[in-house]
């Protein structure tokens, strides 16, 4: 959620507006020829409510939960109750919120400090796995569940965020989180504990949400702020979400089969020494989709240490024909291995400042790589470049290897390719799979997001 401008990068920020949808800009709900113009939805600070709010769905099973500083307790949220978060709901630290397959989580409407989100607190523990038959779902208070909500419904609440204590570049080495009020102590996160564990997420759909929390901000579909190796997160979807699909500040994470689909800023957004792991992670862009990844590394200090560095293998990402495949900035180093990127405007950028620290310090020191990368339908620059020095071509760097053009065979609605991409590089690292295909699918496997996502139902 950031807005340092550089060179060669070019923001789509396209409202699409609907009877479900906020207004994205101040302009839209003001400008008389916008075409969701309503001035009863501007508030008196000139920021946007909801054009039309859709009417809740009867419910003769919903509990509601709200928080009085007393957290969800160590309790289970089981399936034949449908759980209403009004406002900002935690897991308090020695708390242990259990979520039973299939069960559904609403939020209710509302911005700034009336917003609806669930937070894990540091100390506290979720444990919420579905299943690919019975996924949890996270949705807004008004979502029928019967697929009729366009995907352009962004908006419609906050967000899930887990906290933990792992390690962060950033001064200090403690934060509150974007979104929550600097004197609510639950919204703190980053520490000294590497291997912190939040908990287990998995086989989750999290739609519609990233409400707005004041002066122009959105809750990510899913932050993870100082988040620890010990928590388990795979099989996450992200739909539809006015912000980020997931942020990453510091900590080091690692997720698995991932899918962000249609959110409004940047699929995968990480900054403050993230160092995690991902594989088999999916994005796919709307009209008003950023760039599949926005990377940076530290913010206050910007060259803060340790600089952020993950390994991400076997990622495809499918842009929107204009948009920003990666940007590396700010000392963000990182590494994509056996990943396919389609359909952008531009290709991928990394910053190159006349002095100091820099991601392209990073891959001159060997720790930014790009291994065994497809580049699809890519436009105006198919290449690797320098952002302010003159568009330098960095395709053939010693840190850029196996990088190849090629029509990949895949679109938004069918991201399994039709042939091969080629042969990658398995990973030595235990934690990822030893495959050596090309992109998160392999050309003769099925879609492993099928069933369980509101994506491809």
């Amino acid at each position: 959620m950031k807005t340092k401008n550089l060179l060669l990068i070019t923001a789509i920020t396209v409202g699409l507006a609907s009877v479900f949808t906020s207004c994205s800009k101040k302009e839209g709900c003001t400008d008389p020829t916008a075409e969701n113009f309503n001035p009863d939805a501007v508030k008196d600070d000139g920021s946007c409510t909801y054009a039309t709010t859709p009417t809740p769905p009867g419910c003769t099973n919903c509990v509601t939960i709200t928080d009085n500083g007393s957290g969800t307790g160590t309790t289970t949220w089981t399936s034949n109750n449908i759980y209403l978060l009004d406002g900002f709901v935690f897991v308090n630290s020695g708390q242990t919120l259990t979520i039973q397959p299939g069960t559904v989580i609403k939020g209710k409407p509302g911005t700034g400090a009336n917003a609806s989100a669930l937070i894990v607190a540091q100390g506290g523990m979720i444990s919420a796995c579905g299943t690919s038959s019975q996924p949890i779902i996270f949705t807004f208070e008004a979502d029928p569940l019967n697929g009729s909500v366009p995907l352009s419904t962004k908006g419609q609440w906050g967000g899930l965020i887990l906290l933990g204590n792992a390690t962060l570049n950033t001064v200090p080495t403690t934060q509150n989180i974007e979104g929550i009020p600097t004197s609510e102590p639950r919204g703190l996160y980053g520490g000294s504990n590497d291997a912190d564990n939040s908990g287990s997420l998995c086989y989750i759909s999290i739609r519609h949400g990233g409400t707005d929390i004041g002066a122009g901000n959105e809750i990510n579909g899913l932050t993870l702020g100082g988040v620890g190796s010990g928590t388990s997160i795979h099989h996450i979807e992200v739909v539809s979400n006015q912000d980020d699909g997931i942020e990453f500040f510091g900590g080091v994470p690692q997720l698995k089969y991932i899918l962000v689909n249609g959110c409004s800023d940047d699929s995968y957004d990480y900054d403050q020494g993230f160092r995690g792991k991902g594989q088999y992670w999916i994005a796919i862009q709307d009209a008003s989709s950023d760039r599949g990844g926005e990377h940076d590394g530290g913010t206050v200090p910007e060259d803060g240490l340790p600089y952020a560095h993950p390994m991400i293998y076997n990622a495809t990402y499918i842009g929107n024909g204009t948009s920003r495949a990666l940007t590396f900035r700010d000392n963000a180093g990182g590494e994509y291995h056996n990943s396919v990127f389609h359909n952008f405007g531009k290709g991928i950028d990394i910053e190159d400042l006349a002095s100091g620290q820099d991601s392209k310090a990073r891959l001159d020191a060997g720790e930014l790589i790009l291994a065994d990368i497809v580049l699809s339908v890519i436009g105006v620059d198919n290449i690797v470049s320098a952002v302010t020095n003159s568009g330098l071509d960095l395709s053939t760097h010693a840190s850029v290897t196996n990088l190849s053009t090629a029509s990949a065979g895949i679109s938004a609605s069918n991201p399994v390719p039709l042939g091969s991409l080629g042969i990658g590089t398995a990973s030595l690292d235990p934690w990822f799979d030893p495959v050596t295909y090309k992109g998160a699918f392999d050309v003769s496997a099925s879609n492993w997001a099928q069933g369980w996502t509101l994506t491809f139902p």
